[in-house]
């Protein structure tokens, strides 16, 4: 196979850069487009795009999907609030007919998939059109979305492959922000949803692990793996979640938002601004300062335990590290680990050292401090900076890998808490750091209270979203 390379890009952003899906709807129903039509034009834009977005374009499935919805449109009987709306999915969901390459040289020539991912199945049954299977970074092993492979996606805020589009669900982040698709499906691992959504101003949700049915899931962590969407909007995420739960009807997305005044957060007060760029703790400050204004209430105080974790991590190792040498052992310590993006191999093998006690330390600590964590936490949400910087810049990560390693951790640093802890969580946009480019909120919440934090997500974008001064 002839792998794609990073070459110049066509601008691909049609004017409906920012539709939500009830934009589609509004479109559908009023008859100034249809399914098929907004399939081909978008199939159209993105054959003539980025040509590091895609690893594989899915025309047949998409214009079959498209014609069935629009028939269904035009007999005012569509299945509910994903018909006919468009998405992509992150290679390393299986879709039948087509390879999962999880972008990799290894899987460059695997065989295609016998049936699709269970997570495919339940939004084709709801109605969703899959334009195809989006870049990432290799195996899914990296925050900031490089793919010596591929190619690296660009950043749609930041055109010419200059700034990095955050990993590793870096096409599925790009393809929502570059004005595609309504839906980027993705996973996170220790940040993988959550960071490219903050690096691209929009909605990232990271669910509980096992929300949902990940079979036909190329994996990282099975400790630590959850799939997830990417979206402009925290509505959009919550409809994708109704569907992906078997709950793809009209109606069934109408979780409420939560009241300001029973919305009690924990902000950390040590830890998560540690290293941040100078515009980003007083675009922070303003958000709780807004959220109180509002009616939030709002907290702040140390949580030892993010000190411990880093500790823990620094001298024992990670669980994605132990978990991803695991299932790629063979590849990393056979003849040909030079396959490997140099990046993610680096990764792998620190993991090939860590011992049988370092896991035992590691898998103990987790139980004993999440259990912990939630007396602390209590009722309250938690509320941190997604990411302490906005995206970095491609060349210089490129050409340094002891700088791509040390801005890779920090990029994940204040996502891989919360899978750590076993939360679920959400970046929001949180307006704008250096150079006019996005900034995320983490909302995060105790493992399995999805809806608690969908709520409390709804409350806080609607706060976040007012105008203000400094803004």
């Amino acid at each position: 196979m002839e792998f794609k390379r990073q070459v110049a890009t066509i601008d691909m952003t049609p004017a409906s850069q920012h539709w939500q899906i009830a934009d589609y709807h509004a479109e559908y129903r009023s008859g100034h487009t249809t399914p098929l039509a907004l399939t081909e034009d978008r199939l159209a834009l993105a054959e003539a795009g980025d040509p590091a977005l895609f690893i594989r374009f899915t025309t047949e499935r998409a214009l079959q999907e498209a014609r069935h919805s629009t028939r269904r449109w035009a007999e005012g009987q569509p299945l509910g609030p994903l018909d006919g709306i468009p998405l992509v999915w992150k290679d390393l969901f299986d879709m039948a007919g087509t390879p999962t390459t999880a972008a990799s040289a290894w899987l460059a020539d695997a065989p295609p998939a016998i049936a699709d991912a269970a997570a495919v199945a339940s939004l084709c049954r709801a109605g969703a059109v899959s334009l195809g299977k989006v870049n990432l970074s290799e195996f899914a092993f990296s925050g900031l979305g490089l793919n010596p492979h591929f190619g690296t996606p660009q950043h749609p805020l930041s055109p010419g492959l200059s700034r990095t589009p955050g990993g590793s669900s870096s096409g599925s982040a790009a393809a929502v922000s570059g004005g595609l698709v309504a839906v980027g499906m993705g996973t996170d691992t220790g940040g993988s949803l959550r960071v490219p959504a903050a690096f691209q101003g929009l909605v990232g949700f990271q669910p509980s692990v096992a929300r949902y049915d990940q079979r036909g899931v190329y994996p990282l962590s099975r400790s630590l793996d959850t799939i997830g969407p990417i979206a402009h909007s925290v509505r959009d995420c919550i409809t994708v979640d109704a569907a992906l739960r078997g709950r793809a009807g009209w109606g069934d997305d109408s979780l409420a938002a939560l009241p300001l005044a029973q919305l009690h957060l924990l902000v950390p007060a040590n830890v998560v601004l540690d290293q941040a760029e100078p515009e980003v703790r007083p675009r922070f400050e303003r958000a709780i300062e807004g959220l109180r204004a509002a009616g939030a209430r709002v907290e702040i105080e140390p949580v030892a335990i993010f000190d411990r974790i880093l500790d823990l991590s620094a001298e024992h190792g990670t669980l994605a590290a132990a978990e991803g040498y695991h299932w790629h052992r063979e590849r990393v310590d056979g003849p040909y680990a030079d396959r490997f993006d140099r990046r993610v191999l680096a990764r792998l093998q620190r993991g090939r050292h860590m011992t049988a006690s370092d896991l035992l330390a590691i898998q103990q600590a987790r139980v004993e401090w999440q259990a912990a964590f939630l007396v602390q936490l209590g009722k309250r949400v938690l509320l941190m900076p997604t990411v302490v910087h906005v995206a970095p810049e491609c060349a210089a990560l490129e050409a340094d890998d002891e700088l791509f390693h040390r801005i890779n951790l920090r990029t994940l640093r204040n996502t891989m808490l919360g899978n750590f802890l076993g939360l679920c969580g959400m970046s929001l946009p949180m307006g704008l750091g250096r150079d006019g480019l996005p900034l995320g909120a983490l909302l995060q919440c105790p493992p399995h209270q999805d809806e608690v934090l969908l709520s409390a997500a709804l409350t806080v974008e609607a706060v976040l979203n007012r105008p203000s001064k400094g803004s």
